[in-house]
């Protein structure tokens, strides 16, 4: 399928949780594909939903390299590009604090602002929403009630909107499930570039908890299939 309309032309806000949470894994699958698993690592250098193309099965695609940088050395923690960063604007709320300080593209910088994508897609937030509050940085906003109060981050229609057996989730695992999520995201958008977690573990993670979440779908279609209901 031709990858033919971005997530801001469908909010996040009508979307449900699995389909969030699917929209996460593929951006990562993406990054880290561009990151560890080419002669020559890219970074993208402006993911943000504009850039976060959905086709007609809903499988998220990264686009527009308008910006994008090729690094230097093709090794495991490539952090040098093979230029300067002069013309990197990237885009208000997603670009990574050191850019702003004269730091070159690093697959650290396209990390942080996956992690603002990430946080945005679950609490519903923009980086630049007004709902943030005395002008605090999205990371800090969420931060500031994580974990304790997951629930009251994340965003209110994340459980309302419903696609059929995809909402089918077992309770218990709601809350390590967002638990898991905005932590990723937390842990994606730190300041510090050295301390952000790395988009392989990431991918990782979020993949272990699409597997738990959607665990009693799979028991129930297996029942069904077996002629049990």
């Amino acid at each position: 399928m031709v990858a033919s309309k971005c997530i801001t032309d469908r909010p996040f806000r009508s979307l449900s949780f699995i389909q969030r949470l699917n929209i996460a894994c593929d951006v990562a699958a993406a990054l880290d594909y561009l990151h560890y698993h080419l002669l020559a690592p890219i970074v993208h250098c402006d993911l943000k939903p504009s850039n976060v193309l959905l086709d007609n099965d809903m499988t998220a695609h990264v686009s527009d390299f308008g910006l994008a940088r090729f690094l230097v050395r093709p090794d495991t923690m490539p952090s040098q590009s093979m230029s300067s960063n002069g013309g990197i604007k990237g885009s208000i709320g997603y670009i990574p604090p050191e850019y702003g300080m004269g730091g070159r593209p690093s697959v650290e910088g396209d990390v942080y602002s996956y992690g603002v994508l990430l946080l945005e897609i679950f609490t519903g937030v923009s980086p630049t929403d007004e709902r943030t509050r005395d002008g605090l940085s999205l990371h800090m906003h969420v931060e500031m009630d994580f974990p304790d109060q997951v629930m009251d981050i994340v965003d209110t229609k994340l459980f309302s909107e419903t696609d059929g057996k995809d909402n089918m989730y077992a309770p218990e695992n709601v809350y390590s499930s967002l638990v898991s999520v905005i932590q990723c995201g937390l842990l994606c958008s730190k300041e510090s570039p050295k301390e952000r977690i790395s988009i392989k573990d990431v991918t990782k993670e979020l993949n272990l908890v699409r597997t738990k979440v959607l665990m009693p779908q799979r028991k129930m279609i297996k029942r069904e299939e077996e002629g049990l209901y």
